[in-house]
């Protein structure tokens, strides 16, 4: 009979302690994990276990630093590029510029619908045709213990003059326009307030995403 601690743990308290070693090697997660729901955190998100794709709850992803799918959008207009500040509630890097949308698709989502699906819940906007741009792959120290190691769908879009903006303050603090080379200015300026991804897409892959 196995012991105790070989005992598989149930799926359901897999996030829970999950959550308690977060909690227990970084405190000063208490306050983030409080403000993100249990279901939340516990989104299934497409990762790379030993090989083989599978389903992992979105925060132990990041814990343990596996590989997993991402989306990556960049809505564009007249020139401009519209970023967005994320929400202080997000559990990792909170407060920091990045992109138009980035995010995680649900397992079995494909990537275009989990795009179009985030950008109206993020910020309001719908009805863009999005143009796949290709595929980015990167790994990032995002704070507190955390990592992305992302396999990236990345999608362009442009958006017409009159076309509005209804940001979800649980995912997003402030928005605006901003030229590739503004934006190239401010990240130079000041790297910090800016998350490491976006550092990465301007740096290496802009002439494949933007084309600007």
């Amino acid at each position: 009979m196995a012991s105790l601690s070989q005992q598989p743990v149930p799926g359901q308290f897999r996030l829970h302690i999950t959550a308690l070693l977060v909690l227990t090697r970084q405190p000063q997660l208490i306050g983030l994990l409080m403000t993100n729901t249990t279901d939340n955190l516990k989104i299934m998100i497409p990762a790379w276990v030993d090989g083989t794709l599978t389903p992992v709850e979105k925060l132990e992803t990041h814990l343990r630093g596996l590989r997993h799918l991402a989306v990556s959008v960049f809505v564009i207009r007249e020139g401009k590029i519209l970023i967005q500040r994320r929400a202080l509630s997000k559990y990792h890097t909170p407060g920091l510029w990045a992109n138009t949308c980035c995010t995680h698709p649900a397992w079995e989502e494909p990537p275009a619908d989990c795009a179009a699906r985030r950008l109206t819940e993020e910020l309001g906007i719908t009805g863009l045709t999005l143009s796949h741009r290709g595929q980015v792959e990167y790994r990032a120290e995002v704070g507190n213990g955390l990592t992305e190691h992302e396999l990236v769908e990345v999608y362009l879009a442009d958006a017409p003059d009159d076309m509005p903006l209804a940001p979800n303050p649980d995912e997003v603090m402030d928005t605006r326009w901003i030229t590739l080379e503004s934006l190239k200015s401010e990240i130079a300026q000041d790297p910090d307030a800016f998350t490491p991804w976006l550092h990465i897409y301007l740096d290496r892959h802009s002439d494949m995403i933007l084309g600007l």
